[in-house]
């Protein structure tokens, strides 16, 4: 992010997440932008999903890895395990094994933190983007985002150091839901690699199974429909639209 981040925390009262800090940025360009932080309330009793994107610039072995919240009648909670870098400060992929930078969790409306990757970065051309909607029991969505929360607090008061290998964005996910669910599968080396993990998921039952894995990966990349929704205020509805959801045969609540 080119601007240095202010520290996201929140609060449960009773079924309602407070939410502090949430960014909800508008871009013009990569660099050109008009950035503002707010307060949302989400109400835990309308937990419906959890989805995960998997964003590509490079290689194929590594992407970094945004887990986004879905509830009824509201918008998702996007949150970003990423390096919080200072004004000015570029990141280096040497320095991410070396304490150069903090942990921050970047919580974010989808808007802000998908549509930057998929309609800015690269000079505009955009980075790979790819949803994949998780077939996680809702009581366990629930528990990770609490998790969440406890591990986004503590880091106000006692900031961590990133670490490229072994605390970055897939890393940290993992530790949080080890944490969250003790019974969880065991690590995998493609949790290192983790532009893998997508393949993972699938062959652990975690995404859409009802079709080849490559067509899955094939209909999961969003970045025509970023591109096409932009402005939109509906923009998380529009990127979902054909993106193969596990969850559509699970009964809705009562």
């Amino acid at each position: 992010m080119p601007y240095s981040c202010s520290a996201s925390s929140a609060e449960v009262q009773g079924n309602n997440l407070i939410v502090h800090n949430l960014r909800n940025a508008d871009y013009r360009t990569e660099t050109d932008y008009t950035v503002r932080y707010e307060d949302r309330t989400y109400d835990l009793s309308k937990l419906r999903g959890l989805d995960l994107f998997m964003i590509y610039w490079g290689s194929p072995m590594i992407a970094h890895t945004i887990l986004s919240w879905q509830f009824d009648g509201g918008p998702p909670l996007a949150i970003s395990i990423e390096t919080r870098k200072e004004n000015g400060e570029e990141y280096s992929t040497i320095g991410g094994f070396f304490k150069q930078y903090e942990i921050i969790y970047v919580v974010a409306d989808e808007r802000d933190v998908i549509r930057l990757r998929t309609n800015f970065r690269n000079e505009g051309a955009g980075e790979e983007v790819y949803l994949y909607r998780l077939k996680t029991p809702i009581p366990q969505v629930r528990a990770l985002l609490l998790e969440y929360v406890r591990s986004m607090n503590e880091l106000v008061d006692h900031p961590e150091f990133y670490n490229a290998l072994t605390d970055n964005c897939t890393t940290s996910i993992r530790r949080l839901v080890v944490h969250a669910n003790p019974d969880a599968p065991p690590f995998d080396w493609r949790l290192i690699a983790n532009g893998y993990g997508d393949e993972l998921l699938y062959e652990r039952g975690n995404v859409e199974t009802r079709m080849p894995f490559g067509e899955l990966k094939a209909r999961s990349r969003i970045n025509a429909k970023a591109k096409a929704a932009d402005l939109d205020p509906l923009f998380s509805l529009r990127i979902r639209e054909g993106v193969p959801d596990p969850r559509l045969l699970w009964p809705r609540p009562s």
